[in-house]
């Protein structure tokens, strides 16, 4: 079994933007950026840590793994002209006129992290073969644990840790919350893996990429920029009352993995229990949350007069009027929360929980997302993530949308997709493409009471794929 003292660190360095100059009283890549609503409410959360898991390339030598890590490196450089706000670091500003404070991101190139680490008697197949997720990933695969969102302060706002295994190479990026979402998280490794697999097999490298961030942060409301608040993420009241501490023997981590016909059927049972007089579609995404918001609430074995609630992450770019591009670099999510009894979930099943799902969805329209603004702005509010976490709960992000399995960094797809120890708890649930089209991943994290109690459920297990 894999354990966290088999990786070793190499070497840690500082990539700046390949453009950046730091004898130039100005560059390109030095400016301002205003955090709006959707950044600043998640100043209180860890950092977003995700990781791609490779087959390691045929090496002729033991120098190969020298320049793919210098490779890496040099288009990192390149990636970052592009999102130069991840070179960064966080700042505030005190206005002394009434004593409130506003957080913006300071492009002053001061660089991302590249940590080379080395765990030689780790194989691939001591990551994806047990059926729950080893320690040492999330331990000791990515780098900044422990670390909250507001440390962007004095923290690199990206650390990325290439881990070098038996048989494989680990790329784990860490990247603060306030600064982007997952999708704008995503946007950035796949451009960073296409600049690098551009030149790869001695061709000459381009810098250029096919999707250009939108760096400029939305403010719905001109007035509101910089966004005022009456606290200081430098105080250490503030820190002290939003500290978040995973413990880890509270839960395990498994992935389930379910099949485009699996998830069809879910979705065709949905719609045709709640019937058109509803008026709603159930999506294939509301059907398997659902579905799981059953399995783990009967598994759980709650009281059935106790409130049960499903937090999921809502993205706002298709659903602000004009929509916001898929390329908008930063936040532009919200929560919903679908809640009900124990025991009417249980006796109405899984199409009810879908119905609840899609309603919370649905309700998330332009004129929701501006009351949610306009409300947030007059009473800012970092809550503690620990709310979300109470035993009766689920809280979902991720998106099977996202292009997880297109980062080719030049030596073929991932094979697996895994994350770190930040923001997880009993009840946290993160949605993943599945390796073939159509087919999602679900990595959980619950007690191992609850995942024997559904490991022995007959309505869920059928449904998993192996």
């Amino acid at each position: 079994m894999a354990s966290q003292d088999q990786v070793h660190l190499i070497s840690t360095s500082i990539v700046t933007p390949s453009s950046y100059n730091s004898s130039a009283t100005t560059t390109t890549t030095h400016r301002r950026i205003d955090l709006a609503t959707w950044d600043l409410h998640l100043l209180t959360p860890a950092y977003i840590q995700r990781g791609l898991l490779f087959t390691k390339p045929k090496l002729e030598d033991p120098a190969t793994i020298c320049s793919i890590i210098s490779h890496l490196k040099t288009s990192l450089s390149q990636t970052l002209d592009h999102f130069f706000p991840l070179a960064g670091r966080l700042a505030v500003e005190k206005h002394d006129d009434d004593g409130t404070t506003s957080v913006y991101i300071n492009c002053n190139s001061t660089g991302a992290e590249f940590i080379h680490a080395v765990a030689e008697h780790i194989t691939v197949a001591d990551i994806t073969e047990p059926i729950y997720v080893p320690d040492v990933v999330e331990y000791s695969f990515f780098s900044l644990n422990g670390v909250m969102d507001y440390d962007g302060l004095v923290k690199p706002l990206l650390s990325v840790q290439v881990t070098e295994l038996n048989d494989g190479i680990f790329i784990g990026c860490s990247i603060n919350h306030a600064v982007c979402d997952g999708t704008s998280f995503w946007h950035f490794m796949n451009s960073w893996s296409e600049i690098s697999r551009s030149a790869v097999g001695g061709k000459s490298p381009s810098t250029t990429i096919s999707r250009l961030p939108i760096l400029e942060r939305c403010f719905l409301k001109d007035a509101d920029r910089p966004i005022r608040l009456p606290f200081s993420i430098e105080d250490e009241r503030f820190r002290e009352s939003h500290v978040f501490r995973t413990i880890k023997s509270e839960y395990e981590v498994r992935f389930y993995h379910f099949t485009r016909e699996t998830i069809a059927m879910l979705k065709a049972k949905a719609n045709a229990e709640i019937g058109p007089t509803n008026g709603c579609c159930i999506s294939s995404l509301q059907a398997l949350l659902a579905h799981f918001w059953v399995a783990v609430t009967r598994a759980r074995g709650l009281d059935l007069n106790i409130e049960t609630s499903y937090s999921i992450l809502i993205g706002n770019r298709p659903r602000l009027v004009p929509p916001l591009p898929h390329e908008y670099f930063g936040n532009s999510v919200q929560f919903g929360v679908a809640t009900t009894k124990v025991g009417e979930l249980l006796e109405k099943g899984h199409s009810w929980g879908a119905l609840l799902l899609n309603q919370v969805i649905m309700s998330s329209d332009d004129a929701a997302i501006r009351r949610s603004w306009d409300s947030w702005v007059q009473k800012p509010v970092c809550a503690g993530r620990a709310a979300f976490f109470q035993g009766t709960t689920l809280i979902t992000g991720g998106s099977p949308r996202f292009d997880m399995y297109g980062n080719d960094f030049g030596w073929g797809q991932p094979i697996a997709v895994r994350s770190g120890i930040a923001n997880k708890s009993d009840g946290k649930i993160s949605v993943i493409p599945g390796l073939t089209e159509g087919s999602s991943c679900v990595e959980a994290c619950f007690s191992p009471k609850t995942f024997t109690a559904m490991e022995n459920d007959i309505q869920f297990v059928t449904t998993i794929s192996n």
